[in-house]
């Protein structure tokens, strides 16, 4: 084939390739944008300080907030992840640096089989072993519910992320005479902590817009938690409730719910895309 030809039609194709690409992206970003577009248009002239700082009082009215839903929210999803990420990571830790044979082959067997579970079946779980046991919906079963559904997706992202440290990193530790276990807390995890970091953070803004398990153990209660032992309500159960109700005040406070929301895991989601950022800075600056 004539060189002129091949090269025009290689140039071709790359063009065709890249006019595939973007027609996908933009294809993608129409729904995630329209999404987007609505609940803000909705939800954004609904929020206010009184929204933000004041409790719901009732279905049918327009007056109070959903302080007592942010309020839950971040009591259950705070206290899942002090449960779940520990456990986590320490998982992540075993599979990475001293996981070997079938334990640890079926340990991430079962991690990738519960990272993909159905959200609802783990909230049936947590009503039967949690709720059952307390007696009434509660921040605790809630907070339960959540911790199964972090665990896995923690300990994955721990794994993978320790993976990336240098080998030459870890023999440098042991050289200088240190036992495998505290050269991995004091040399790999601290090589790793941004990554950890964000693997955390990626799977905190993952359970802060869970539904499904928090339906069926914290209620939908209207004061504020007091303790773990007391139902609470969350900020995507007031979505869901005022979704599907017929009063046209808990319907306003849904669209603002859903904002708020939105708002919240953008920033979790751009603070982990600093953190990525700033870890790849640092890398290229030490290469």
């Amino acid at each position: 084939m004539n060189p002129k030809l091949s090269y025009a039609l290689r140039k071709w194709k790359s063009r065709l390739m890249l006019v595939l690409c973007v027609g996908a992206l933009l294809v993608a970003l129409v729904p995630l944008l329209s999404i987007l577009g609505e609940v803000f248009a909705r939800g954004l002239p609904l929020i206010s300080w009184e929204f933000i700082t004041q409790r719901q009082i009732f279905e049918t009215s327009s007056e109070g907030g959903v302080a007592n839903a942010i309020w839950g929210s971040f009591l259950v999803v705070g206290l899942a992840s002090a449960i779940g990420i520990p456990i986590g990571i320490a998982a992540g830790i075993y599979l990475s640096e001293f996981g070997r044979g079938r334990l640890a082959d079926g340990i991430r067997f079962f991690a990738d089989v519960f990272a993909n579970f159905p959200s609802i079946v783990i909230g049936l779980f947590a009503y039967i072993v949690a709720v059952s046991v307390i007696g009434h919906a509660a921040v605790l079963a809630g907070s339960f519910a959540l911790a199964v559904l972090i665990v896995p997706l923690v300990t994955r992202t721990t794994e993978e992320s320790l993976r990336l440290v240098p080998n030459s990193v870890r023999e440098g530790a042991l050289a200088l005479g240190l036992p495998q276990w505290r050269a991995t807390l004091r040399v790999t995890l601290s090589t790793g902590r941004a990554g950890l970091v964000t693997g955390a953070m990626l799977a905190f803004a993952r359970i802060f817009g869970e539904t499904a398990p928090l339906i069926m153990t914290i209620g939908a209660s209207t004061y504020f938690a007091e303790n773990l032992g007391d139902p609470t309500n969350a900020l995507t159960t007031v979505v869901y409730m005022g979704a599907r109700s017929s009063y046209a005040a808990a319907q306003e406070r849904a669209w603002g719910a859903a904002a708020l929301l939105l708002l919240i895991v953008l920033a979790i989601n751009i603070g982990v895309r600093f953190i990525t950022l700033r870890r790849q800075a640092q890398t290229g600056g030490a290469t």
